[in-house]
């Protein structure tokens, strides 16, 4: 299932579910990724895979600044302008093919973008194409628990969250079902190390993350070369 079906039904509920489904921890990490960014109000910044325009309006509402955000769900992208009121700019794209120009940005932020697309470290290559330089980029990806809290994990990705999802409905039993299989496989073929060999390939320097809730969330950032 690709990115675009499976998120499809999910715009009007996706907020209050993923806070729900999370324990409360998306929230936490998307403020975490909004304060990575170097961001005045003079700047433009472009957040990708925004989704319900989340970050996006967290952007806006701290910094003052301009922001675009980009998604290629149509259904999520006519949540974040009903949510966003009129006062941001969204624009349907794909991440591996940005309709802007080089370094048009002054930040850039993106949000569970890489495991959905073919080629991540193409499409961080993309990401930071679009970036001025010595501006901030910065990336919220799920990721998998070390120690003795990974089995407590595999047990809510496995069980507890298909379940919730059934429960809760609009297309989130398939998005519980998914999920799981999706951040493990990511975080095997892809692990810390790799990406931030990713991100530097990239043409960005200083390249941090970190864990949150237990590794459960992880915020990467770094600043274009």
């Amino acid at each position: 299932m690709d990115a675009q079906e499976l998120f499809a039904p999910l715009g009007p509920t996706y907020e209050r579910c993923a806070t729900l489904l999370s324990f409360g921890q998306d929230p936490r990490w998307r403020r975490f990724l909004v304060s990575r960014v170097d961001v005045r109000t003079e700047s433009r910044v472009l957040d990708v895979a925004t989704g319900t325009g989340l970050v996006a309006r967290a952007l806006a509402s701290r910094y003052g600044c301009t922001v675009v955000g980009v998604d290629q769900s149509p259904g999520m992208l006519a949540e974040a302008r009903r949510r966003a009121n009129g006062k941001l700019e969204f624009v349907e794209a794909s991440a591996d093919a940005l309709p802007f120009g080089d370094g048009e940005f002054d930040a850039l932020t993106f949000t569970y973008l890489l495991r959905y697309v073919a080629d991540p470290a193409a499409t961080l290559g993309e990401l930071a194409r679009v970036v001025r330089p010595g501006g901030s980029v910065a990336g919220l990806e799920f990721g998998v628990p070390r120690g003795v809290w990974r089995p407590l994990w595999e047990l809510y990705v496995r069980a507890g969250l298909p379940a919730a999802g059934a429960v809760v409905g609009n297309g989130w039993r398939e998005a519980g079902s998914f999920l799981g299989g999706s951040i493990r496989g990511f975080g095997a073929t892809w692990p810390q190390e790799r990406l931030h060999e990713a991100w530097r390939a990239a043409g960005i320097d200083d390249v941090h993350s970190r864990r949150l809730s237990l590794g459960g969330g992880i915020v990467t950032w770094g600043r274009k070369s």
